[in-house]
């Protein structure tokens, strides 16, 4: 199998299992029984939730391995589109005509994004100087956006944790290619930047959590938003990424931009159904 089709594979596995932890993630936050990291350490149900997500990230850690930042993370949208019909099905509701409309809008989007950005396998990697760059930066706006606390706080975590995500792929990128290189896993460089991915692996964990006490759709799609942007610019900036196909590759790309854009507005337009209370808030997760 070529690389783009193995990594485009590992992405969609990916995508949906990072789809059934946000649903189980955002049941949990809105029974509203584990507000600090404290008690949310103390829950059997977040730990499944994390379990899924450490899962998910393997496989977009063995994703980046065999696909550029400009592929692999405008996939990771893909978590929306399965999560709609799981937090549908968790909900005891059908999925709403406007959420298919943003699903199709956001799939053309995708499919239009990923004909430019599908590139060869990724061979450059970060510098150590380059990953506390990246870091340093991405720890100093997630700080300016979660400082204050308010009722719209929950986006602002959102996007922060798409953030720290992106970092967490961008410095993973770095740790996979060293890998499938042999020898250089074990340098002083690669050990420090996966204890970074670790770092920021966990914080976009935490912020999502939070993020998610108002909601499935619009923090997801916040999340979902900022993580491929942010990770774009890292891999164009830092890891000599480029859109194929000059003029027309970046025509296709800003399409895909607007479409999928669209297509996330219309997903976050339907209001969330309340949970009860007793209800187990892995109990759809896994269907």
């Amino acid at each position: 199998m070529n690389a783009t089709l193995l990594a485009v594979a590992l992405c969609l596995a990916s995508a949906a299992t990072y789809a059934a932890a946000a649903v189980a993630q955002e049941r949990l936050a809105r029974r509203g029984t584990a507000r600090s990291a404290t008690a949310l350490l103390a829950d059997h149900a977040w730990w499944w939730s994390a379990g899924l997500n450490a899962a998910a990230a393997l496989l977009h850690a063995a994703a980046l391995r065999y696909g550029p930042l400009t592929l692999v993370q405008p996939l990771g949208a893909l978590t929306l589109v399965a999560a709609v019909p799981l937090g549908a099905h968790g909900a005891g509701r059908r999925v709403a005509a406007t959420e298919w409309r943003g699903t199709l809008a956001t799939v053309v989007g995708l499919g239009l994004l990923l004909l430019p950005a599908s590139g060869p396998a990724p061979d450059d990697t970060l510098t150590l100087a380059e990953a506390l760059a990246v870091s340093g930066t991405t720890a100093g706006v997630i700080m300016l956006l979660t400082v204050r606390r308010d009722t719209r706080s929950g986006l602002r975590h959102a996007t922060a944790s798409g953030l720290a995500s992106a970092a967490a792929s961008a410095l993973t990128q770095t740790v996979a290619v060293a890998a499938g290189r042999g020898g250089a896993l074990l340098s002083f460089r690669v050990v420090a930047v996966a204890l970074l991915v670790v770092v920021f692996a966990v914080g976009g964990l935490l912020l999502s959590q939070r993020a998610y006490r108002g909601g499935l759709g619009a923090p997801l799609a916040v999340v979902n938003l900022a993580n491929p942007l942010a990770a774009a610019a890292i891999g164009m900036v830092l890891l000599g990424e480029r859109l194929q196909g000059g003029p027309l590759g970046l025509l296709l790309a800003v399409a895909g931009a607007l479409a999928a854009a669209r297509g996330v507005l219309l997903l976050t337009r339907t209001a969330p159904a309340a949970v009860p209370a007793a209800a187990p808030a892995m109990s759809h997760a896994a269907a």
